[in-house]
């Protein structure tokens, strides 16, 4: 009936890969069927989930080899601390700002394609004040997507400690 300890790690990294998956998700029906339209941060941060998503389900995928991992593990814990970074940054700079084209998100948004690989995922369609206005239960929509990348994270250290 209980879990075994054994085994935590992997299932806290499935589930890691869901919640990151999740939140790629929620911003879709938000955008295709509520109207919210991503700001280029947003769309980084998209990107940056589905990385999380894709490290975590490899490291369940590879619980048996405890070096490769971690070496999954860490890519995930650098990736949430550059999420969280992007996060802080929309929230903070960049949502005060008319415009945010043509800046560091922009550029890599379009210089990786994506929004021509992929256009419903990560096709911009805001500026960055324009999606500040958007909430969920009161907050900003990037304060969201920073606290779940700081959780992730907080996951991703514990299950590192774990043998």
């Amino acid at each position: 009936m209980f879990i075994q300890p054994s085994k935590l790690p992997g299932r806290v990294l499935a589930g890691m890969a869901v919640a990151s998956f999740a939140a790629v998700g929620v911003a879709l029906v938000a955008q295709h069927q509520f109207g919210v339209k991503p700001c280029p941060w947003c769309v980084l941060q998209r990107g940056v989930f589905l990385l999380v998503g894709a490290l975590s389900l490899l490291g369940w995928l590879l619980q048996r080899s405890r070096a490769l991992r971690q070496v999954a593990i860490v890519g995930v814990l650098l990736l949430c601390a550059a999420g969280v970074t992007a996060a802080v940054f929309q929230h903070e700079v960049a949502s005060q700002e008319a415009s945010c084209a043509m800046g560091l998100a922009d550029k890599i948004v379009t210089t990786l394609n994506l929004e021509e690989l992929w256009p419903p995922v990560f096709m911009i369609t805001a500026n960055c004040a324009d999606a500040a206005a958007y909430r969920l239960v009161g907050l900003p929509y990037e304060v969201w997507s920073g606290l779940l990348f700081a959780s992730l994270a907080g996951l991703g250290l514990w299950v590192f400690s774990k043998r």
